[in-house]
């Protein structure tokens, strides 16, 4: 096993192994891209303020997310089509978040079902709904995530209509995907990928084949999921979804301080800022820089949470700092488990727990909960007088 000193390395060999039309598929932001590399590089901007002589020893990076203890406030995003990075995807991935002590949550449009996560896991998960316009379907996704017993929904408010992402595209990648000559030229050249894929039996979207109407290949598959997405979606939507739920939920895709303001009203548990990581509407400002307006908005009133962009523990410290309560990290978990299975998102949960926890002591605070903004040095015009 190489050693793995930082998310990087993991990225690294995750490239190297995979096909190309996964690696995009994470690797990727709509049109230009812009708020895909801002997410990472305006973290960059935020200085660190070193204090010394500060008794460091027990240190804690423990806390809760939506009343749930985890062992540092880092959950596992969802994100689509995980076990096409490595065969199983989502079930290795929960079972290391599980011994790690951190939430996973499963995608809609996940590769293993929520029963196939459930019946290999032994703690409660999150599930991640996106609301299609079969009502029926959704309805019966709903009582499946109870029958799992899954112990928040987070739902996500920011893909009613696609963003284009121009390498999805050109690679072919769609639900399934399309094989090119160039893709399988490619996938020939990764064997040990191949061979992994070879064994299992979950290669489809399990919480759609079988369960939607009409849908039982993979033909049919592609012709659900291209009309699905329900464009409908409104804030009385979101109301009745919860009422239907009846347990914790977190809404994702928030930017704005007025929609957090609306999340209040609708009674949600926990909000995430989140640009989609860059995928949806392209030239959005970075989560980051969004964050402290949104903080500002809700106050104490509700947990506030940030998605797209984190890369180390440094981020999710500055994240916090800033008023975050919990993190989220999607592509960082893909790297690990692309390269390495399960032992590679374990590796990816150390190498952010470990940053974490060092920058947090030469930071001269000893508990993530007291992390606030007296640490940084952040620039004048970082949040900016947008108008």
């Amino acid at each position: 096993m190489p050693v793995i000193t930082c998310i990087d390395d993991l990225k690294q060999i995750y490239q190297r192994r995979v096909p190309r039309m996964f690696y995009d598929y994470a690797e990727t932001g709509s049109w230009t891209e812009q708020t895909f590399r801002e997410n990472t590089s305006d973290f960059d901007q935020i200085r660190l303020r070193q204090r010394v002589a500060v008794d460091m020893q027990g240190r804690s990076t423990a806390t809760k997310m939506i009343g749930q203890d985890v062992s540092m406030p880092v959950a596992l995003a969802p994100v689509g089509l995980t076990g096409m990075q490595h065969a199983d995807g989502e079930i290795k991935a929960a079972r290391a978040a599980e011994k790690f002590g951190v939430p996973f949550t499963l995608s809609t449009m996940s590769i293993c079902s929520i029963e196939d996560v459930a019946a290999n896991t032994t703690k409660p998960f999150w599930f991640q709904l996106y609301v299609m316009r079969d009502e029926e379907f959704v309805g019966n996704l709903i009582q499946r995530a109870k029958d799992a017993k899954c112990s928040a929904m987070v739902l996500t408010l920011d893909l009613q209509i696609l963003g284009q992402r121009h390498k999805d595209l050109k690679n072919g990648l769609s639900a399934p995907p399309k094989l090119t000559p160039s893709t399988i030229a490619n996938l020939m050249t990764k064997w040990s990928w191949g061979l992994e894929m070879m064994s299992t039996k979950r290669r489809f979207f399990g919480n759609i084949v079988g369960h939607a109407k009409g849908v039982k290949n993979a033909a049919s598959l592609s012709d659900w999921t291209a009309e699905q997405f329900d464009p409908r979606l409104d804030w009385d939507k979101v109301k009745k979804l919860k009422e239907q739920w009846g347990g914790p939920l977190i809404l994702k895709g928030i930017l704005d301080a007025e929609d957090a303001r609306m999340a209040l009203d609708v009674g949600a548990d926990a909000i995430v800022v989140s640009n989609h990581g860059g995928r949806q509407l392209d030239g959005a400002l970075s989560s980051i820089r969004a964050l402290s307006s949104i903080v500002d908005a809700v106050g104490d009133q509700i947990e506030v949470h940030l998605d797209s962009g984190i890369r180390s523990g440094q981020d999710v410290l500055k994240a916090m700092a800033m008023g975050a309560k919990g993190t989220y990290i999607g592509r960082a978990f893909v790297y690990g488990l692309g390269a390495m299975g399960q032992k590679g998102v374990t590796s990816a949960l150390e190498v952010i727990h470990k940053e974490l926890d060092t920058t947090m002591a030469l930071c001269g605070r000893k508990h993530v909960e007291d992390l606030d903004r007296d640490i940084l040095l952040i620039p004048k015009d970082f949040e900016g007088n947008w108008q």
